[in-house]
């Protein structure tokens, strides 16, 4: 079976949606797919849309999202059509619904994503008060693409469901896969154990890594590092992607934006996971981070919420645990300190996430999970 992989994006830009466009090609490729890609669209007429996204605030209070435009996504997928019509993929591969939702191909559609407009909008602060034509767009979008794909791939329960409550999908055509780790791991468990025993336990470090500081919960993971040194464990907040609001106290130690292009990059990152004991994420808003298999990649047990499509990668007691998002600070230092007590619990607790990295968040489970999808929906 030969797939079209198509991007709004490039499907090389390490850098777009987290890198994913990078790994789920590779994923394909790796399952045994062949594969061409169509990616890098082109946003005609892009002062326009550019246009709107400053008038609809200043005049309307209201926000415009450009990537639900039905002018824009109409012109991409005129640029996806001829693009098929030139090559000879059997099944067209879409990232997210937006490049497909008016495609006119007779060629089965498959789509992945980590989310629905409707689900975004019950979640994310910034889609909370868009402007009706947002809304009218995204949804139409959505119905066609789920009306016409063969498959639609979800990372999460959450967003399923949201495909089969809010638009009608046919349940029998919505699956779940979730993504795996966007960074290179050929670490054993073996690997795993050797770095537990070479961690020092002086002093508790957690990991944050979020470009958005406060809705990926900074402000609670300061709170929660701030009470554990005044119950006298001694804690650090290492900080990755953001520089964080304000004066920081010295146990706040601040990385900034790290590249994974980078060779220097991939070796900062390598080095303050494989130190860190927690990775903590308390976000007020989220689908799936890939972040959360990256953690379990090493072996890092995991502490955040269970909004959006958390609950479906986070397994509590297994790789961590998700708290309700209105959880206090004392609810994280209580879990980190009872595992902290005991060595013995906490390193079953990190063998276990790592366990979960490789039985089933990881590129390659995906890709083989796909590649059977494809066959059964569009063989």
């Amino acid at each position: 079976m030969r797939a079209a992989y198509v991007t709004i994006f490039g499907s090389s830009d390490i850098h777009a949606w987290s890198g994913l466009g990078v790994y789920i090609l590779g994923a394909l490729r790796s399952a045994g797919l062949q594969t061409e890609t169509i990616g890098d669209l082109r946003y005609q007429c892009d002062f326009v849309y550019k246009a709107k996204e400053v008038l609809y605030p200043r005049v309307f209070r209201k926000t415009y999202r450009m990537l639900w435009d039905s002018l824009l996504l109409k012109r991409f997928a005129a640029q996806v059509d001829r693009a098929l019509a030139s090559g000879d993929a059997d099944v067209v591969f879409s990232i997210w619904t937006n490049p497909i939702a008016y495609s006119r191909t007779y060629k089965p559609i498959v789509f992945w994503g980590d989310g629905t407009l409707a689900g975004l909008m019950r979640l994310y602060p910034d889609h909370c008060n868009l402007c009706a034509e947002t809304i009218r767009d995204g949804h139409r979008a959505e119905r066609l693409a789920l009306g016409k794909c063969h498959l639609a791939i979800y990372s999460s329960d959450w967003a399923a469901r949201s495909a089969i409550e809010d638009y009608g999908a046919d349940p029998a055509k919505v699956k779940v896969v979730p993504f795996g780790a966007n960074i290179d791991c050929s670490r054993t468990v073996q690997d795993i154990r050797a770095n537990l025993g070479n961690k020092g336990y002086d002093t508790c470090r957690l990991l944050f890594v979020g470009v958005d500081w406060y809705r990926k919960g900074g402000d609670i993971a300061l709170q929660v590092v701030t009470l554990l040194n005044r119950r006298g464990l001694p804690a650090e907040l290492h900080v990755v992607g953001c520089h964080p609001p304000g004066e920081l106290p010295e146990f706040v130690k601040v990385h900034g934006f790290v590249s994974k292009a980078t060779g220097e990059g991939q070796r900062l990152l390598d080095d303050v996971f494989s130190q860190a004991h927690f990775f903590i994420l308390p976000t007020r808003a989220d689908c799936t981070p890939v972040v959360f298999p990256e953690s379990c990649s090493f072996g890092l047990p995991i502490l955040t919420t269970n909004v959006g499509g958390i609950p479906t990668i986070i397994r509590d007691g297994r790789n961590g645990f998700a708290y309700p998002p209105d959880a206090d600070p004392e609810q994280y230092c209580d879990t980190i300190e009872r595992l902290w007590s005991s060595r013995q619990e906490y390193e079953r607790l990190a063998l276990s996430a790592f366990q979960e990295y490789s039985e089933r968040l990881n590129w390659g489970v995906a890709g083989r999970r796909v590649a059977e999808l494809l066959q059964e929906f569009c063989g």
